[in-house]
């Protein structure tokens, strides 16, 4: 298992658990705006691979969507995966509230509260991903079957 220097929920979840996860750091653009691709620029690594993680509003229910930072959240298919009728975006200041995180540095990983997760189906198709560490420029890679288990995370097609 890796540690960072100053260990976040995200990573102390993983330790806790268990769970083999690396952790890659790189300098975040000041004011940037697409994370997701910025870290896998930074990091080297196909934008597939990197995976983002969007609070969404499922019927009343605060849920964590994480998909490819290539791809955009699809709506329909996140209510559907969840069993509701309507899905949308939640305000950004509920969601740094609801997860103790900035936006940007969202994990779906150490929330402050629980919520439901669902996990992208493209995220299987390899042996590591990354997700947001907790914090903008700071990420984890680990095994998408070992998010899964971590955040009790449904798997569904979401992205689009």
């Amino acid at each position: 298992m890796s540690r960072t220097p100053r260990a976040t929920p995200a990573t102390a979840a993983l330790d806790a658990a268990g769970i083999h996860f690396a952790v890659l750091t790189y300098a975040p653009v000041p004011r940037g705006r697409s994370y997701g691709v910025e870290a896998a620029t930074a990091l080297g690594v196909p934008a597939a691979r990197v995976f983002k993680t969007l609070i969404a509003d499922v019927d009343g229910t605060l849920t964590v969507a994480v998909v490819p930072v290539s791809s955009t959240l699809a709506l329909k298919a996140l209510a559907a995966a969840c069993g509701g009728k309507r899905a949308v975006m939640a305000d950004p200041a509920l969601a740094q509230r609801r997860t103790g995180y900035v936006i940007g540095g969202i994990s779906p990983l150490g929330q402050r509260q629980h919520s439901p997760v669902v996990v992208d189906a493209s995220s299987l198709e390899f042996d590591t991903i990354l997700v947001s560490g907790g914090r903008r420029g700071l990420e984890i890679e680990l095994a998408p079957a070992d998010l899964i288990r971590a955040t009790a995370a449904a798997v569904a097609m979401i992205a689009a």
